[in-house]
């Protein structure tokens, strides 16, 4: 069956991050020590949510000085500024679109990040972000929100990401094909050239 539809996952797959200064994290822990106690809704509603950390901070009931925002402001953008794009995502997706497959990233993240991954990837065909769907993988959908966003059905869909669970396991379950991208060498492909020639091998 011809491959119409190329989803992928963000970080970990098209780009990369350095540890970075977790800046939601410093808001949540600012959080305890005023005696908030943390729940396990805590990082899905980050996620699913669209907000910047001063309307995370306020969602959640917690005072940040001006000061201490300024600062993970800026800690955001400098994390934001050093994201880099692989260099495989970069070939693999001029070629597939070259070739007439539309290209979606379906990511779970916080709304900040989703500049940085506009800015590395401008031609994409569509991005499907939690904080703008309102779910996170692996919920189906996510992912039926990545494929309607290029009218693609899922059994003409490849999806593949770094996390086994949300970008294989998942989708497959969708009714997608899911890959495992593990630069190790234990997933499925160590590379995303390895997985746009196997796409190409289907047209």
């Amino acid at each position: 069956m011809p491959v119409s539809a190329a989803i992928f996952d963000a970080f970990g797959t098209l780009i990369q991050i350095n540890e970075g200064s977790h800046p939601f994290r410093k808001i949540l822990k600012l959080g305890i020590e005023q005696g908030r106690r943390p729940q396990s809704t805590d990082a899905e509603q980050l996620l699913t949510l669209p907000m910047d950390l001063r309307q995370a901070a306020d969602f959640f009931g917690i005072l940040v000085d001006p000061s201490v925002m300024s600062r993970l402001e800026s800690d955001l953008h400098n994390d934001l500024a050093n994201i880099r794009a692989y260099p495989d995502g970069i070939v693999a997706v001029e070629a597939l679109q070259d070739a007439g497959v539309k290209v979606v990233v379906c990511s779970n993240l916080a709304k900040p990040y989703a500049a940085a991954i506009e800015n590395l990837y401008p031609k994409l065909d569509g991005y499907s972000y939690s904080f703008a769907v309102g779910a996170i993988k692996p919920s189906f959908d996510i992912y039926r929100h990545a494929t309607q966003l290029v009218s693609a059905a899922p059994f003409e869909t490849w999806m593949v990401g770094d996390s086994k669970r949300c970008d294989c396991e998942g989708p497959i379950a969708f009714g997608m094909h899911g890959f495992w991208l593990d630069r190790q060498g234990g997933g499925t492909y160590t590379s995303l050239h390895q997985f746009a020639e196997a796409i190409f091998r289907t047209r």
